[in-house]
């Protein structure tokens, strides 16, 4: 059976061509998606700074949340990501030295400064000469000095550095080179002075024969990690480890996603092959085959094109994984200090998968032809009869359908905000899967009700009522593409509405005031309240963080932790658009919180106004915060407010980066632009900006995150779509001999065209149909939830030019081959076997 599949494979160019193009896709998409998740999973981020450690020690940005009963070992343990870097006590550099083997340990510590304009990275000299050296000049010892990595100055220099917008000016003392040298180092008296958190450092460089292990006892009860290798570049660079979360939730999901796809399109592309071969095998059962050496010779043929399909794919799979690193790196999503790991592994899992549905859909496709009469099977070579559908495929129908209600109802009743998504991306491949098993019965009523007039008409209606299984065969891959681009296009477009309004409505401030490196001077919040077009309580200073609750135990913890926002209680009224339902936001002095009233209400047995509740802040630094307000707020965009005193100190900046501003009465909004932007002048690095750009900036920022899922979805998508085409082209270049037949009769090559056109659009319009009716089931739910209707937010020319696409593709694979095969002479043309 081996020997006749390999020599039956060149006979049958267009089936090969399918199969091949189906696994390699599928292959090439699932070893993509498994380097995503390796680079993600192993997070290699190289030190630079800190490369001439041996073992570097810096905070544990990994927090345990608190569980409801500690003592119960059952419940389920979580974790989440701290935002701000966890600083530790600069004491721990004299306890690690003296540990046995340690030759040196040198404390690290970093913070964003300005020079020449552009934000750079200000560092301790002392842990940088581990790895940089001194190529002119001597390395920066007392005060006022510095040494730069770059940027055009000579040594002697005086030059202007800014942090947080204060300006000083210091003298270049040495030039610094190395492999990634550029940057302003300052000596550690200096570097500790200007962070911003005096007494506290970023890591410590310990250099020696020593392991992270004999570090243990010197770290008993304090909350760090020793790194070593390519992990110390954590220390540097600790935002990388909320892009390995990103990278596997990312690669799970559109692998997932990706190996669902390739299920339908491998099983249908095989299915149809199977049944163009029906003569073939009915022929052979006659002759004396047996269905066991059928499903043989079917499934050997399958395997032998999905072997090399891949092989090849997987391959190719590294450069797609690379191209799709580089686009999240390019997005923000992931920092380019992380480097793209593939190795063997990604390529196993993905050919593995891969000849595994290929097998699986060739096994059921193989079973199902042999298992046929070959009396039947000839009677029905060139009109595959209907015959109802199995009772296996009305149970798995039966069964997604059901998940797809169960998945619709969680999303109405317990999801919230972004969480909602995680529901209703699966809930389309649900619903689509129930649909795809029910198609051939679907596509069989739908075509019993359509009439066409002309003879042309008559036939192509005709054609696809005799050739029911056929056509749902091509139904199935447009009613995927359309249903999966819908779904998943309406669904960011949702999304980022209702986030864009969310923030639109909570902000009343007409102007906003930035920085370059992050921080705003401690004087500026001030200044602007004395401008005349503003007023005293016309400002307020904005921080944003994250935060958990540790006591009482909040019911509604999630690892993501929870948005806090700190402010400055004179301007938080003016200038953000929240009110009250109890208590005062211009109580916020000291150790305060504000709370959404729902969310306080499942903090332990309930918190109410002049209650305390403990909070781990994102720097893990815990506060005890008295309850001074209760105020309401949309579903999903909960958060806490704070003042800006409390949180600032422990975010990564030490600083505001935020002043909002509020115009005073009479005031336009050129005049208080202009106003502030004559303040900002004062302080380099610091940027005024109207409500406008405000508004912007965070859609954009939006806009970004949501620009990784349409590549993600639009490469799926890209992948059904050459499987729609491919399937067309398959089923309708084996209608050659049909072609010659009908030419013979009296049709000529226009009315053969215009009859496929209409079988085309037959084809279309059913799958477009299923697809929107999968998309609609998916994104209602999505919709109320998200924006508390039941219509999806977006332009419908997303809708119309995904219908447009599919019609497109499906007329483009249907009409080009038939022109090609119409390109003999009829005579010849209806001498051509069944089989290409």
């Amino acid at each position: 059976m081996w020997g006749l599949a390999l020599s039956t494979l060149r006979y049958r160019r267009s089936a090969f061509v399918a199969g091949f193009l189906a696994v390699f896709l599928g292959a090439a998409i699932i070893t993509a998606c498994g380097g995503l998740m390796e680079t993600g999973i192993r997070l290699d981020v190289p030190p630079q700074r800190l490369a001439g450690a041996d073992v570097v020690v810096t905070g544990d940005q990994v927090y345990t949340l608190p569980k409801a009963n500690p003592s119960d070992e059952d419940e389920d343990t979580q974790w989440g990501t701290l935002p701000e870097r966890v600083r530790l006590e600069a004491s721990l550099v004299a306890k690690l030295g003296q540990v046995p083997g340690v030759k040196s340990a040198v404390a690290d510590v970093s913070f964003p400064v300005v020079l020449d304009g552009a934000p750079v990275t200000g560092a301790s000299w002392p842990s940088a000469a581990l790895s940089y050296r001194i190529a002119e000049g001597k390395a920066p010892a007392g005060a006022g000095e510095i040494a730069l990595g770059g940027g055009g100055h000579a040594v002697g220099d005086e030059v202007e550095v800014a942090v947080r917008g204060e300006i000083a000016t210091f003298r270049v003392s040495g030039l610094v080179t190395g492999a990634q040298a550029p940057g302003v180092f300052f000596p550690a008296g200096e570097a500790d002075r200007l962070s911003g958190h005096p007494g506290r450092i970023d890591a410590v460089a310990v250099v020696g024969d020593v392991t992270p292990e004999q570090l243990k006892g010197a770290l008993a009860g304090v909350p760090a990690v020793a790194l070593t290798d390519d992990d110390r570049g954590l220390a540097e660079f600790p935002r990388a480890l909320t892009s390995s979360e990103s990278l596997i939730v990312i690669a799970a999901v559109f692998g997932a996603m990706a190996i669902m796809v390739a299920m339908f399109v491998v099983a249908g592309t095989l299915g149809l092959a199977v049944q163009q071969r029906q003569r073939e095998i009915a022929l052979l059962r006659a002759i004396g085959t047996t269905p066991g050496q059928v499903r043989r010779m079917v499934l050997a043929e399958a395997m032998a094109v999905s072997a090399l399909a891949t092989v090849i794919g997987a391959f190719a799979g590294f450069f797609v994984g690379r191209w799709l690193f580089d686009r999240l790196v390019g997005a923000g999503v992931v920092p380019a200090e992380v480097v793209f790991r593939h190795g063997l592994l990604p390529a196993v899992v993905g050919v593995a998968v891969s000849l595994l549905t290929a097998f699986l859909a060739a096994y059921v496709t193989a079973r199902r032809a042999a298992n046929a009469r070959p009396t039947a099977a000839l009677a029905e070579a060139e009109v595959p009869a209907y015959r109802g559908l199995r009772p296996v495929r009305r149970v798995i129908a039966g069964v997604c359908f059901l998940g797809g209600i169960a998945l619709a109802l969680v999303t109405v009743l317990f999801m919230s905000g972004p969480l909602s998504s995680s529901t209703a991306g699966p809930a389309v491949l649900v619903w689509v899967l129930g649909l795809a098993l029910l198609a051939p019965a679907i596509t069989t009523a739908l075509v019993k009700r359509v009439r066409l007039s002309g003879p042309m008409g008559y036939l192509a209606v005709h054609n696809a009522r005799s050739r029911a299984l056929r056509v749902s065969a091509a139904v199935v891959p447009v009613m995927l593409a359309t249903g999966m681009a819908t779904a998943n296009l309406y669904m960011q477009t949702t999304q980022l509405d209702a986030t864009e309004r969310a923030f639109t409505d909570s902000i009343s401030a007409d102007a906003v005031l930035t920085s370059a490196d992050g921080g705003l001077p401690a004087g500026l919040l001030a200044e602007v309240r004395k401008l005349p077009q503003v007023g005293a309580e016309g400002a307020s200073e904005l921080v944003t963080s994250t935060a958990y609750v540790e006591k009482p135990h909040d019911n509604w913890q999630r690892e993501e932790g929870w948005p806090v926002q700190g402010v400055t209680p004179e301007g938080v009224a003016r200038t953000l658009t929240l009110r009250p339902d109890q208590g005062n936001l211009a109580d916020l002095r000291g150790d305060t919180i504000a709370l959404e009233a729902d969310h306080a209400a499942a903090i332990g047995d309930g918190v109410g106004i002049g209650d305390t509740v403990t909070v781990r802040l994102g720097d893990r630094s815990a506060v005890e915060l008295k309850v001074v307000a209760l105020f309401s707020a949309r579903t999903g965009a909960e958060k806490f407010l704070v003042p800006a005193e409390v949180l600032a100190p422990h975010t990564t900046a030490g600083a505001a980066p935020q002043i909002l501003v509020k115009a005073a009465p009479g005031t336009s909004s050129d005049e208080l632009t202009g106003a502030l932007a004559g303040l900002a002048g004062k302080w380099p690095g610091v940027v005024a900006a109207d409500r406008a750009a405000l508004t912007a900036g965070h859609a954009e920022a939006q806009q970004t995150q949501a620009m990784v899922n349409y590549l993600l979805v639009g490469l799926i998508l890209a992948y059904t779509a050459i499987s729609m085409v491919n399937t067309q082209v398959m089923a309708t270049a084996r209608r050659a001999r049909e072609f010659g037949l009908q030419r013979l009769v009296g049709s000529t090559k226009a009315q053969v065209i215009r009859m496929m056109t209409l079988e085309s659009l037959m084809v279309a319009a059913f799958g477009v149909l299923l697809g929107t009716i999968a998309s609609l089931i998916t994104l209602v739910p999505f919709a109320i939830t998200i924006g508390a209707t039941p219509f999806p937010s977006g332009s419908p020319m997303i809708y119309l030019g995904v219908v447009a696409f599919a019609v497109l593709l499906t007329l483009a694979g249907t009409l080009v081959p038939a022109w090609q095969a119409m390109r003999d002479r009829p005579a010849d043309a209806a001498k051509i076997a069944a089989a290409l």
